[in-house]
């Protein structure tokens, strides 16, 4: 791992395109070498024994939406709880120049299971009108703008947290860092209870009654009221997905927040309330995402809203999850549905490592994780996935805070007790391709001369705006 304090980080320098005829390199290792840059001329004839990657820029596939992570309440919570110089260079990481210049931000539409405790922005019963509607201090406090409280009784500190204040001032210090812009997009994990048929926050529940209906109506509210809040404090978003997992909630017991929808269930409560919610508010031009849960479910899920012209008239994207890439491959799931579909973009849209039982939750500066993410996103992105968002952007020693103990690991590990957070392998895997490869890239044809038998090469080619070739290799 790389360690980092108020005093030090390290950096990249920003990025400077070779001369015509030269080539850079940015290569990281098991080994230690973390990006490290290199330059080199193209040679006039090719003696190469082993292994040829030759460009086709002729071929061209999907274009690139980004690379980022979630701003969930607990990594607002760990980046906030490191002195500021140190929060500043945690952000700056990410999202500056020399840092790693990612560009899509995902954000919780109230809590999650990395949350303190379930909320919703609204847990005032039968309030149809929305009237009680308001954000949380998790995001005003902790994502919007200002610090933490810091209440001191009897020499301990308790942090005296408004849920809505932490995420708020966060999120514009990131675009202030950025020099690309940055798109945000929010899931809703689950609805207030008042509107479940379970009345609970977890466990098997869905939304009372059926499309079209008050309580649906109101739902879909719930969404413009959140933007209508974040708009208020400057935050405005690229899209919202429709909900987070939306299989979850079909689970009996389900242990973390959720809300069940069938993919008919989506595509209606899209086509009659969502849909049109969104079409006559002042956000109609945030995009809508569907899906936003595992693979798997592809093309079925697709194929039930997108084959419903009065939904899909709403939809803008796909969103899918990791973590049951195992079952369900690429081949099988996301190839049918951009095939079926070639004008809805796909989208990486939550990935962590750490989630299942037989995993780890954090392991300090492993490599093998760091393989995990940079495979995944190949593989995304060699079958027609328009980008891909890492699940928290930091998490404390332990994987969380997390309030059912769903422990995970990430990028960037933050020890609060000795003011200093670790940059770890996933974090720089991540920035191969979310420094290098902008909003707006295309991918391009890569052929390989043959099939290495030494080594387990995967890799793929983008054209950037600016005319530039980016070629990404890894090495297992």
């Amino acid at each position: 791992v790389c360690v980092c304090n108020a005093t030090y980080c390290d950096t990249l320098d920003p990025l400077v395109l070779p001369a015509p005829g030269t080539y850079v390199k940015y290569e990281s290792s098991k080994a230690g070498k973390r990006l490290e840059r290199s330059q080199g001329s193209f040679q006039r004839s090719l003696h190469a024994p082993d292994l040829v990657l030759t460009l086709d820029t002729a071929q061209r596939y999907q274009k690139v939406k980004g690379f980022g992570g979630s701003v969930t309440d607990a990594a607002a919570i760990n980046i906030l709880s490191l002195p500021e110089a140190a929060q500043d260079h945690l952000l700056r990481s990410y999202f500056s120049e020399e840092g790693l210049e990612y560009n899509l931000i995902r954000i919780p539409m109230a809590s999650c299971d990395f949350s303190l405790h379930a909320y919703t922005y609204d847990d005032v019963p039968f309030d149809y009108e929305l009237a009680h509607f308001s954000l949380r201090d998790e995001d005003t406090k902790l994502k919007a703008s200002g610090g933490l409280g810091w209440g001191r009784s009897g020499g301990g500190s308790a942090l005296v947290l408004n849920p809505f204040i932490l995420q708020i001032p966060l999120l514009h210090r990131a675009l202030a860092m950025s020099k690309q812009p940055l798109s945000l997009y929010a899931s809703p994990w689950t609805s207030p209870t008042w509107m479940k048929t379970s009345e609970a926050f977890v466990g098997k529940g869905t939304l009372k009654g059926q499309a079209g209906d008050k309580y649906h109506k109101t739902w879909a509210n719930y969404f413009i009221r959140f933007l209508d809040e974040y708009a208020k404090h400057n935050l405005t978003f690229w899209a919202v997905t429709a909900e987070n997992e939306p299989t979850a909630g079909l689970i009996n017991n389900y242990p973390f927040q959720c809300l069940g929808f069938t993919a008919e269930h989506q595509r209606d409560f899209i086509a009659r309330d969502l849909g049109p919610a969104l079409a006559n508010s002042s956000h109609h031009k945030v995009q809508l995402i569907i899906l936003d849960d595992n693979r798997l479910h592809l093309p079925h899920w697709a194929k039930v809203v997108l084959e419903n012209e009065e939904a899909a008239r709403y939809v803008h994207g796909i969103g899918i999850h990791w973590y049951l890439d195992f079952i369900g491959p690429i081949q099988d799931t996301v190839v049918p549905t951009h095939e079926l579909f070639p004008n809805y973009f796909i989208l990486a849209t939550e990935a962590c490592i750490g989630a299942h039982f037989w995993e780890r939750d954090v392991i300090l500066g492993c490599w093998e994780r760091g393989n995990q993410y940079s495979h995944s996103i190949l593989t995304n992105l060699n079958h027609f996935v328009a980008g891909w968002t890492d699940w928290n952007l930091a998490l404390d020693m332990e994987g969380g805070p997390n309030w059912v103990k769903n422990y995970v690991d990430s990028p960037v590990i933050v020890d609060s007790s000795k003011d200093v957070f670790y940059k770890q392998p996933m974090f720089y895997h991540m920035g191969h391709f979310s420094k290098f490869i902008p909003e707006g890239s295309q991918r391009v044809g890569l052929i390989a001369s043959k099939e290495s038998k030494k080594t387990e090469l995967e890799y793929t080619a983008f054209l950037r705006p600016d005319g530039a070739v980016v070629v990404v290799v890894l090495n297992r």
